[in-house]
């Protein structure tokens, strides 16, 4: 056992990204494996201000590595951020005796869990959003599986798109990370993408859409991150220009449910277990981090450092290979 350390809990909070499952497993069955007492916290942060917690067992956890979402559901808490719902948090982590918390979410979460640190209570996170937008790693739970998640959707959009000779346009999540929209852009060969990052052009949309028209292409796809701002304006300024029908698809909350992939599922339980590590070795404040294809402990403050440059390499290879 880990010095003093014998009850620690673990919550999902935020959106919920697939692998969540996959490295709450882990974290509830390498603490059991070590003699820790594990509890779950139902509804993130607000079920632990009111004190949905229950002990977790191997049986727990079972058959849930590949299953999306996260059993022990997940809530956004507005009380989480006033000192008087931070104050009734740490007091029932206090009741219940828990010596260290694992906090599985976003940038938002991780807030939470430095509120309590800064209490003086361990907390580890463990960064799960399928926006890759946490600074410090290079990839965050659920990343990978939304990216193919949203390149078999578009797989099946092509079908349509080519056989009514139309242009669609997908909105896809990243809020203001244009990440998702690039890889998936790139996988599945769309002929434009619109990132917040980089300013586009309508006009110069218009263009190669009229430009693959005339060499006899008869249907385009058109990636759009959902922090560049409507797909149905932009959809709508697009037919104005280009005089070619244009249709809509906001994939939408369908990018965050699914088993997660191979690489998200493996990635979450090397970071379920590396946040027992991190707690076992009486180490707080901290975050588990993909960095150069291994799991490492860093600074929780990491994740709000300054997030890897966008890829403009791989953003002007899309633009070549869709001229």
């Amino acid at each position: 056992m880990a010095g003093n350390i014998q009850r620690i809990a673990v919550l999902t909070s935020g959106g919920d990204a697939p692998g969540m499952n996959a490295a709450l497993r882990a974290v509830v069955r390498k603490g059991i494996y070590h003699d820790l007492n594990v509890f779950g916290i139902n509804r993130g942060y607000e079920g632990l201000i009111h004190g949905e917690i229950q002990e977790m067992t191997i049986g727990s956890v079972a058959d849930i590595v590949l299953r999306g979402g996260t059993i022990l559901k997940t809530a956004r808490s507005e009380e989480m951020r006033t000192v008087e719902g931070q104050q009734k948090a740490f007091e029932q982590l206090h009741k219940l005796q828990i010596d260290a918390l694992v906090v599985i979410g976003g940038d938002g979460s991780f807030r939470g869990a430095q509120t309590l640190a800064a209490k003086g209570f361990q907390v580890v996170g463990i960064p799960g959003t399928i926006d890759n937008d946490i600074a410090g790693t290079d990839l965050t739970i659920g990343f990978d599986t939304a990216i193919n998640t949203v390149v078999d959707a578009v797989s099946k959009i092509r079908d349509t798109a080519s056989s009514h000779e139309r242009t669609f346009i997908v909105e896809v999540m990243g809020r203001d990370c244009g990440n998702i929209a690039l890889q998936a852009g790139i996988a599945c060969g769309a002929e434009s993408i619109l990132v917040p990052e980089i300013p586009y052009d309508l006009d110069e949309i218009s263009e190669k859409l009229k430009r693959g028209h005339q060499r006899g292409k008869n249907h385009s796809i058109i990636l759009v991150s959902e922090g560049v701002g409507s797909a149905y304006k932009i959809g709508e300024e697009l037919r104005e220009r280009s005089g070619f029908e244009t249709r809509i698809t906001v994939l939408g909350h369908l990018q965050r449910g699914g088993n997660p992939s191979a690489l998200d599922a493996v990635i979450a339980a090397a970071m379920g277990g590396k946040a027992i590590e991190i707690i076992m070795a009486g180490e707080s404040n901290r975050m588990t981090a993909y960095v150069n294809q291994r799991v490492v402990s860093s600074p929780i403050d990491a994740a709000y450092g300054t997030r890897s440059p966008f890829n403009r390499e791989l953003y002007d290879l899309a633009n070549e290979l869709s001229i």
